[in-house]
């Protein structure tokens, strides 16, 4: 394996353990998206790079545009939940989220 495969390697794990991070300390609800979508981008390069070092990157290349188009059905899905929540409650906070009923 490559030194820069560890590189890849490396920065994908600082992203997703930033991600881990603010969505444990964070309570706005547009904070933990984005920390979702954060994890999501270090997972599509670990995708690429793990492709890139046993030499099949079309194959790569292709599970990472999938994981991608999956992916934004759920920021869209995500998003029109978080409009929705905000009219209802007038606030992004978590924890207003447990005055919900239904």
């Amino acid at each position: 394996m490559s030194n820069l495969w560890f590189l890849y390697l490396f920065f994908s794990a600082l992203l997703i353990f930033t991600g881990i991070y603010c969505l444990l300390t964070m309570r706005n609800l547009i904070k933990l998206f984005i920390a979702v979508e954060v994890i999501s981008k270090g997972v599509s390069l670990v995708i690429i790079a793990t492709g890139a070092v046993k030499n099949s990157i079309l194959l790569a290349q292709s599970m990472a545009i999938t994981y991608i188009v999956v992916e934004v059905s759920l920021v869209a899905t995500a998003l029109a939940l978080i409009i929705n929540i905000y009219k209802k409650n007038k606030s992004l906070d978590v924890r207003s989220l447990s005055k919900l009923k239904g």
